[in-house]
């Protein structure tokens, strides 16, 4: 495992996270919910959905470096407009995870609380812009281990700061902020990943 790479997916994925449905989520869930079962809940389905974008990476690994470099840049580029732009509003997204779990009681089960955080988090993130770039990493760097650790870590971390303390991040760190650091990391992983095509 490539420590070098499991950074960059960790400081790719972990800013495009904080702004996005699964800090609310996990957010809203841990106010309703015991907090632990929530994370637990929450790292399960980033589990699954990791697992499923690095496997999906791995088959485009077969594909010939250039277009596999050249897709992943455009990806990349694709994902810093995409996140710079975004006009998702933390209240309305905090409206939409209480209406997905309004039927259930207030005071659940442990495992009920699990279970409906994970899926909550794995309807929400099926396809979502991190996934993605979860596979195209794992396309890219041929380093299934270190993508996934680096894509695991900032998920986790960013459920754990919505489960932790989430109200009080958002009120501290501007979420505009937050979505222009995000845009800037994908615009300089895009054009590296660009120059590497260039140059296979």
């Amino acid at each position: 495992m490539n420590p070098l790479i499991a950074l960059t997916v960790f400081a790719a994925i972990f800013p495009a996270e904080l702004p996005d449905k699964t800090f609310v989520a996990t957010l809203v869930l841990s106010t309703r919910f015991p907090p632990l079962p929530v994370w637990i809940g929450a790292a399960a389905a980033f589990v699954v959905q990791t697992a499923v974008a690095v496997a999906a990476g791995g088959a485009l690994s077969l594909l010939p470096r250039q277009p596999v470099h050249a897709a992943t840049a455009a990806l990349l580029a694709i994902g810093a407009v995409v996140v710079l732009l975004a006009q998702d509003d933390p209240a309305k997204e905090e409206q939409e995870v209480e209406a997905e779990i309004a039927e259930v009681s207030d005071r659940p089960t442990a495992l009920r609380a699990g279970m409906t955080t994970f899926a909550v988090l794995f309807i929400a993130e099926w396809g979502d812009l991190t996934q993605l770039l979860t596979a195209a990493f794992a396309a890219k760097y041929h380093d299934p281990v270190a993508v996934s650790v680096g894509a695991l870590a900032a998920l986790w971390g960013v459920a754990a700061l919505g489960v932790l303390g989430g109200r009080t991040l958002l009120r501290v760190v501007p979420v505009v902020w937050v979505r222009r650091i995000a845009a800037a990391v994908f615009g300089v992983l895009a054009v590296v990943t660009a120059v590497e095509a260039a140059r296979a």
